[in-house]
């Protein structure tokens, strides 16, 4: 018996799903350690092993491949707890990395603080070298000039450094110079260059992804080396893989070149799960919510595909690599309410994360949280939290909550957990409209997708903001992305800078530029990460605009359009995709467009597990009912009993009536007044309007025929 293990370290829980090579699965989790994740990585496995019935020695032999998603470079950026890290530029341009592009993102907010810079002034250095746009050397790069440099570096102790020169994405010889002589004269210190980090236009993108990568490299290194060393002392002799913030995942040894990629490591794969559910159901769209201990994620997908950004910020740091486009707030289960200077009930973005905990965890937790209000709400059940394994102090939740809010607002114990529930869950379905109305998607008309421990609590209320008809939550919703981990594909982004005109363009040099990143990307995956030629595909992204706009749109080409210099359907592409961002096309006017940037998606198919099988053997809805209890319901305004129903249970095929609550080991399903539930063969949840969908659910019906009465 062989098994995949996927592994998503979150702020509160450690994720686990273990599928074994004739399709069982098993789903876990486990608290984290964010002393050390590693700690909480390998207490998962040993758990899981448990869950399998075979000895630990053996289960780990039998891991063929682990997929970990990773928050160590997120943290680090979040916390500001990376590395003491230096930079080296050109010349004129020390200042770059703070002044940014010299807007303010708050330009009518007087007191509005500038970030601070991953490299502070005082170690921020220069030499005398000049490439100019074309590629041309003014002046040429002397190593000298960097002896000084490499001194104060070691005086200071700094233990990481970026290096990103002018221009040095049209000639990157300077570059290579001085990056060659500081890993020399710089052992133990990690040394990284915008050649190998971001190769593109636009300076300021280009260093400030560089400093980020610097920054988090030495952190994500480390954890990288540790977790190896941990996973060979238990004999694991199977495959690590590593999530990336776009979809895909690499080995160990990648990372460590780049370590920027990991920066949305853990919610890149709750998209990708998302996809492979959507598609299950005959939909191609969906927006993915992930709500957690910490924090919540919405990503959104498309065509089955999903939706990748360059501009990524993280604590307002630019990372300009290709990303899934998530949304990601400060609103999970260890949320904490707390009243503002006008006397107003918040909820977050600060959380209890795994330790202290929510105040009912008993873990040294004293201020009021989410998953408090939730359990004085009834959605919790306090004696089968997590399976009954972490017994839930409900008294000790009523009591925080009375004493820090509800007589500093003037409410009852049960009023103020209503409202922090409203709150957070509007905090929510906030997240959604970014994600969604301010890329111009109507969220009405997808698929929504639950996610996260907490999330099937909340989603009715998010879905009844937010005018949703229906949602998901998947059979595996708990872990949703440690699922997605095992969907990855092995992939890898390149990217050229070509600024011209579509009038000067060069054939030669256009068609040129993808084949040398197309031999790139075939030594990544063939030569260092052993995958076979023919499960190799290349999907190319052009980056244009029309003439005189300063934002470009990017679009994807076929290979076969850009290898046969099909600039007509290129073009096509390009004014569809304007107008569905937009609102219009330049088509008609025959304005002139140009190239910005090319860039190339390499992808390595990998085998996907068996963790879906369809269920024949069920009992009845009813059967599975076990007890009646007092939940709150919020068009109602008041608590009222309501069955609860065993979601461990198979209940395949069933129709469930709300208000009630599923409750699993993992989660709980709450649904309103306003919805009801039929669980699909795979044992997911399929939650719906009873308005909208009186006569049930239709897997084949879309929700755009839901929506025409609208």
């Amino acid at each position: 018996m062989k098994y995949n293990v996927g592994i998503d370290i979150g702020g509160t829980f450690t994720d686990l799903i273990c599928v074994s090579s004739d399709g069982r699965t098993i789903v876990h989790k486990t608290l984290s350690t964010p002393h050390d994740s590693s700690v909480g990585f390998i207490n998962g496995i040993r758990e899981v092993a448990e869950m399998t019935g075979e000895t630990f020695e053996k289960f780990v032999s039998s891991i063929d491949t682990i997929v970990h998603g990773t928050t160590v470079a997120t943290n680090a950026l979040l916390t500001l707890k990376g590395a003491k890290t230096a930079l080296v530029t050109t010349k004129g341009f020390r200042d770059a990395l703070e002044m940014r592009r010299g807007i303010r993102e708050e330009q009518f907010n007087n007191h509005y603080k500038n970030v601070v810079p991953l490299a502070p002034r005082y170690l921020r250095f220069t030499v005398d070298e000049r490439i100019d746009s074309e590629g041309k050397i003014l002046k040429k790069f002397s190593e000298k000039e960097l002896l000084p440099i490499i001194k104060k570096i070691k005086d200071e102790k700094v233990e990481s450094v970026a290096v990103c020169f002018m221009n040095s994405y049209k000639n990157s010889s300077h570059e290579k110079q001085a990056l060659k002589f500081l890993r020399k004269n710089l052992k133990g210190i990690f040394v990284t260059a915008s050649f190998e980090v971001l190769p593109s236009i636009r300076f300021y993108e280009r260093i400030s992804t560089t400093t980020v990568s610097a920054f988090v490299g030495p952190i994500v290194a480390k954890y990288l080396d540790n977790l190896t060393q941990k996973l060979e002392s238990i004999n694991y002799k199977g495959t690590l893989l590593i999530m990336q913030s776009n979809g895909g995942v690499v080995v160990p040894d990648q990372v460590k070149k780049n370590p920027a990629v990991t920066v949305l490591s853990g919610p890149a794969a709750a998209p990708t799960a998302g996809a492979f559910y959507s598609k299950l159901l005959g939909f191609k769209n969906c927006i993915t919510a992930d709500m957690g201990g910490t924090s919540f994620d919405a990503a959104i997908v498309i065509d089955n595909q999903c939706v990748t950004s360059t501009e990524g910020n993280i604590n307002r740091y630019r990372i300009a690599l290709p990303s899934l486009d998530i949304i990601t707030i400060g609103a999970g289960g260890g949320s904490i309410g707390w009243i503002n200077e006008g006397g107003l009930l918040q909820m977050g973005p600060q959380s209890a994360g795994a330790m202290p905990g929510p105040v009912c965890y008993e873990r040294g937790g004293s201020v009021p949280t989410c998953t408090d209000a939730d359990i004085i709400l009834g959605y919790l059940n306090p004696d089968f939290f997590a399976g009954g394994k972490l017994k839930l102090n409900k008294a000790k939740a009523e009591k925080a909550i009375k004493t820090d809010l509800a007589a500093k607002l003037g409410l009852s114990v049960l009023e103020t957990a209503a409202g922090m529930f409203r709150i957070i869950n509007s905090n929510m379905a906030q997240g959604v409209r970014e994600i969604s109305v301010e890329r111009g998607y109507d969220p009405r008309e997808f698929l929504f997708i639950v996610a996260g421990g907490a999330g099937s609590i909340h989603s009715s209320e998010i879905c009844k903001e937010l005018e949703i008809p229906m949602f998901l939550v998947p059979n595996v919703s708990s872990i949703f992305c440690a699922a997605g981990m095992l969907l990855g594909d092995l992939k890898h982004d390149y990217i050229r800078s070509y600024f011209t005109s579509f009038t000067n363009l060069d054939r030669k040099k256009f068609i040129s530029l993808y084949n040398e990143m197309k031999e790139d990307g075939i030594h990544a995956l063939v030569d260092e990460e052993g995958v076979s030629r023919e499960k190799i595909s290349f999907s190319p992204i052009l980056d244009m605009r029309y003439l005189g706009q300063y934002h470009e749109v990017q679009m994807e080409a076929s290979w076969d359009d850009v290898m046969n210099f099909d600039l007509k359907k290129i073009f096509e592409l390009f004014h569809k995709e304007h107008n569905r961002q937009f609102g219009y096309s330049l088509k008609e006017e025959g304005t002139e467009m140009e190239l910005i940037n090319v860039r190339l998606r390499v992808v390595g198919k990998t085998e996907r597990p068996r963790f879906l099988s369809e269920n024949n053997n069920s009992v009845t809805a009813e059967s599975a009912i076990k007890e009646y209890r007092e939940v709150y319901i919020p068009e109602l305004n008041k608590m009222k009993k309501v069955p609860i129903y065993d979601g461990d249970k198979p209940i395949f095929g069933s129709k469930i009536n709300g208000p009630c609550v599923i409750e699993k080991i993992t989660t709980s399903v709450f649904i309103s007044e306003n919805y009801d539930c039929e669980v699909d063969s795979f044992g997911s949840f399929i939650v719906y309007e009873k308005k909208k969908f009186p006569n049930g659910f239709q897997l084949k019906q879309k929700l755009t025929e839901v929506n025409e009465s609208r």
